[in-house]
């Protein structure tokens, strides 16, 4: 990937329906160019798909979480492995420090987000989890 990859791609983050005619324009390149970039970057996996982004105000009955979590061992892929696919948990990182995995979670009650809860802790070779609410969103 070189910088007109970056370039474009950060483009697309700010507006992923911005015609190819318009990319083509403000990258300084022929409209060929964004097709067969844009082509490569979807065959190779780069670009996985275009979605479409919700302010939270419209989102206000779902129930958003972090979820933290510690993994026993060296077992963190098999842990992923069994999260993924989860239709509660909207993303899933690896991180550095007390615990191994941050999973970001909605919910559409109370009781559906206990559930979530429960599959999560219910995965075995996980230790630990602990969970924080989020109230609200300051930067989108």
């Amino acid at each position: 990937m070189d910088d007109l990859d970056r370039r474009l791609i950060s483009l697309l983050r700010s507006n992923a329906r911005t015609t190819v005619a318009a990319l083509a324009k403000t990258l300084k390149v022929v409209r060929g160019t964004v097709q067969n970039r844009l082509a490569r970057l979807e065959s190779n996996g780069t670009i996985a798909g275009y979605t479409v982004r919700l302010k939270p105000q419209v989102d206000v009955q779902r129930i958003a979480a972090l979820i933290t979590i510690e993994v026993e061992g060296n077992r963190h892929n098999k842990v992923l492995e069994a999260l993924r696919g989860d239709p509660a948990i909207e993303a899933l990182h690896t991180t550095n420090g007390r615990w191994d995995l941050v999973a970001e979670i909605r919910a559409d009650s109370l009781e559906s987000f206990n559930e979530v809860i429960s599959r999560i802790r219910a995965i075995e070779s996980i230790l630990r989890t602990e969970t924080s609410l989020l109230l609200s969103t300051h930067k989108l």
